[in-house]
């Protein structure tokens, strides 16, 4: 099955929101419809940057994913930007 990430870069966080709890919301959106692989947050050029790694059974499919994740971080925090990419050999290619 096809692996598939959901990259957001996150800024303010909601009133009342721990922030030990946004990356575990998202992990958890995704496990709702898909096994995930991996969640992680790192900090990229200085902005907080979340991803959560699962698979799907193709593009649309993970779209959606994709979709619900960014979601319920939205709720958390502000979503700035958010991509979903799919995994060929050891890249990552966005998809169309």
């Amino acid at each position: 099955m096809p692996s598939y990430r959901v990259r957001m870069v996150v800024s303010l966080l909601r009133p009342g929101v721990d922030p030990a709890d946004v990356l575990p919301a998202a992990a958890a959106a995704a496990r709702e419809l898909v096994a995930v692989e991996a969640s992680e947050l790192a900090v990229r050029h200085g902005r907080p940057v979340l991803t959560v790694r699962y698979e799907s059974a193709d593009d649309l499919a993970a779209s959606h994913v994709g979709r619900a994740v960014v979601d319920r971080v939205d709720t958390m925090v502000d979503v700035e930007v958010s991509r979903v990419t799919r995994r060929y050999g050891a890249r990552w290619y966005g998809l169309r």
